[in-house]
């Protein structure tokens, strides 16, 4: 029932109100701060979708979010506050500075993943705030950063620090913003004048012109038996065939949000030869219809982002054929944008929360278009494979396996980095082959053969071929090939811990098996003694309840340490 309030029938509107916007109304200067980063408003109003491109613009420009530009922004985009607040509030690179707060005049990020931690990590995130702590510098802890062969990594500000010491974060610090001399964060890629030289572009060409179909294309792709190779392993060829025989217009999303501790190939390739990757996806587009492609690059990958915008650039300007859209997205920090599903909702400048399944994405996708979705390496090797013929690439293999992987190996070896090795070696070949044998004084106690995801296996499982589909009877799986090596100066229960912790920080907590599990059992985890019991409950209830592969695959290194290293937490 309703009330009488100070004589006022309640059952009655203020007509005094009436004309007047409810919520915090935009200032004139705020206003006029967010115009001159986004641009005027066009006739049809701002891209809902470049939310989180505006959102950046915003945080790099005064160093976080003040509400009073959010407020300004949701009424320049025209909408609700509360959808520029929940998407802000949702990444970790995003800093809402609530009421007067001041935005942090420079921030660092240690990154703690298991390879940085190993590498000293610790000292820098206890020392670091205490030196820097007069300088208007907050210093933070960052999940994996994507150089875990340069270990122990440092950002500051958008500046990467390889085999980052106090001594070179104080430095790059004092230079505010200035260029820090870092050989190893240096990018010495194929250009695009360089690679037409090399032959480049001349198959997509090909493809545009009729001279070249777009079935043999397909026939290759599936001969060669390429899967893939962000982690789930789906067959590329018949990924195309699935998606071209959707309704027009389709779209193709390219996920470089390489998040998955331990893995930095995607990186490692982009720096290297970008437009190699950028004709497989042309080809890509070509073969299946696209008409538009949006590529989501991980926003710590600062220097690959402005090489990238500018190849782009010059593709376009010269195109070997009629382009369709192409626009670069930023993802702003968090792991469970690498899903496919996460993906596409941050593109739409929502909140990476993944979607439930059906309908898959090859039907609804992006803007509610079939969508064909894929890993960057998985359209880096397109063009090798139909020009070297799919014999080429399934040449290779060991084991009774088939193919190349490009292995991102860290941790305790003499030569860590990515390593194109055939498909099937085994961890002891990997390492004496490839890496130079282990570190010294170091020797092999247990590795983890598919990043945070793909479980912890003991030496004695090292003979084992390193492949799609060949270490899951062992409680793992090789994911998107992240090796990371652990030697007898390591635990097994430290690795999972620090797994657990990372999955606890990125899980996007839309479901409550894996929000509260990761966290419960990161806590559990802690424990001289561990609940066996207890544990497994979590376990199982995150492996059959969460929505996607982060809560799925969370268990994965509590099972493995419980199977092959119950001595550690009994």
């Amino acid at each position: 029932m309703r009330r009488c309030l100070s004589g006022v029938n309640a059952s009655r509107p203020d007509i005094s109100r009436l004309g007047k916007l409810k919520g915090r109304q935009p200032d004139e200067a705020s206003l006029q701060d967010v115009r001159a980063l986004i641009g005027p408003r066009p006739e049809q109003g701002h891209r809902r979708d470049l939310l989180i491109e505006y959102l950046h613009l915003l945080n790099d420009a005064y160093r976080g979010l003040h509400e009073r530009h959010l407020v300004a922004l949701a009424r320049e985009m025209n909408i609700p506050m509360a959808e520029v607040y929940e998407v802000a509030t949702f990444y970790h690179h995003f800093e809402v500075l609530r009421g007067d707060a001041a935005a942090p005049g420079l921030t660092v990020r240690v990154c703690d993943g298991l390879s940085c931690e190993m590498a000293g990590a610790g000292e820098l995130l206890q020392r670091l705030p205490s030196i820097l702590g007069g300088q208007d510098v907050r210093v933070v802890r960052a999940p994996c950063l994507g150089r875990c062969e340069q270990a122990p990594v440092a950002m500051v500000h958008q500046q990467a620090l390889a085999q980052a010491t106090v001594e070179a974060v104080v430095c790059a610090v004092n230079s505010a913003g200035a260029p820090v001399d870092s050989a190893q964060v240096a990018i010495k890629f194929v250009a695009f004048e360089d690679y037409l030289v090399q032959g480049g572009y001349a198959l997509v060409a090909a493809l545009a012109s009729g001279a070249r179909s777009a079935e043999s294309v397909i026939a290759a792709m599936e001969a060669s038996g390429l899967r893939g190779l962000g982690g789930a392993g789906f067959a590329a060829g018949r990924k195309w065939r699935i998606v071209r025989e959707q309704q027009k217009p389709i779209l193709l999303t390219v996920n470089i949000d390489e998040g998955e501790p331990g893995t930095f190939k995607d990186r490692t390739y982009l720096e290297r030869d970008p437009h190699r990757f950028l004709e497989g996806m042309l080809v890509a587009a070509q073969v299946v219809g696209v008409d538009a492609i949006y590529i989501y690059l991980r926003d710590e990958y600062h220097d690959c982002r402005a090489m990238l915008q500018a190849e782009l650039a010059q593709l376009q300007a010269r195109p070997p054929c009629a382009l369709p859209l192409i626009e670069l997205r930023r993802g702003a920090g968090a792991y469970i944008c690498g899903e496919e599903s996460a993906m596409i909702e941050s593109i739409e400048g929502k909140r990476g929360e993944p979607r439930m399944r059906p309908p898959y994405i090859a039907q609804v996708g992006l803007f509610g278009k079939p969508t064909l979705e894929h890993n960057f390496e998985t359209l880096y090797w397109v063009r090798d494979i139909v020009e070297k013929g799919p014999d080429w690439f399934s040449g290779f293999g060991r084991h009774g396996r088939t193919g190349l992987r490009s292995f991102s190996v860290s941790g305790r070896v003499k030569q860590p980095g990515v390593k194109l090795a055939p498909a099937g070696i085994t961890l002891y070949e990997l390492i004496d082959e490839y890496c130079g044998g282990m570190a010294e004084g170091h020797t092999l106690y247990a590795y983890l053969p598919g990043g945070a995801s793909g479980g912890i296996f003991p030496a004695s499982l090292a003979n084992v071929p390193l492949d799609f589909d060949t270490l899951q009877p062992y409680g793992g799986f090789i994911g998107s090939a992240a090796v990371i090596v652990l030697s007898q100066h390591d635990r097994a229960r430290d690795a999972a811990l620090n797994m657990m912790r990372f999955f606890a920080h990125e899980s996007c907590g839309q479901c409550t098996p894996c929000r509260v599990g990761t966290a419960k059992a990161a806590r559990l985890m802690q424990a001289p003694v561990w609940d066996h019991a207890t544990l497994e409950d979590l376990n199982t209830v995150m492996a059959d309840a969460s929505i996607c592969g982060l809560g799925q695959a969370a268990p994965n290194p509590v099972r493995c340490v419980l199977k092959y290293f119950a001595h550690e937490v009994s």
